[in-house]
């Protein structure tokens, strides 16, 4: 982990990390509330709709499209500074909710919003995974 410069999650609760290690599966999952269906992303422990404590740990489609993006020129560390210019995403996901990660495979430039994109995976280390997107094809 020593060799990886850019930031990682830190102080994560046991109960968000189903989401993490459905990273390191690759195979996204997402809390689905029981009571009413809602999606929360991110983890939450009170659903936003209903109130309800109770969730699944549901998989979805891992399809959506651009809501918005920004491109960033100026990285926040030199670690991140060896990618700029990057695009970071705000995609609508088909489920209904909203998942924010960097888009790979891409001229930044020829990002744009309604553009269709997919859930990839960025085995950064042994431990951590990061969710990222790839345009869909």
């Amino acid at each position: 982990m020593a060799d990886y410069a850019k930031f990682l999650p830190l102080g994560v609760p046991d109960w968000q990390m189903p989401y993490w290690d459905s990273l390191r599966a690759h195979d996204v999952r997402v809390q689905k509330c029981d009571s009413c269906g809602a999606f929360r992303y991110v983890p939450k422990e009170i659903c936003y709709r209903c109130h309800s404590s109770a969730a699944t740990w549901s998989p979805i489609s891992g399809n959506g499209h651009v809501y918005t993006f920004t491109v960033v020129r100026r990285a926040p560390t030199a670690a991140y500074q060896a990618d700029a210019p990057y695009a970071i995403i705000h995609v609508s996901m088909h489920e209904g909710f909203r998942m924010i990660g960097s888009v790979r495979g891409i001229d930044p430039a020829a990002v744009a919003i309604g553009l269709p994109v997919q859930v990839a995976y960025d085995d950064v280390t042994p431990e951590w995974t990061i969710l990222q997107f790839e345009p869909a094809p």
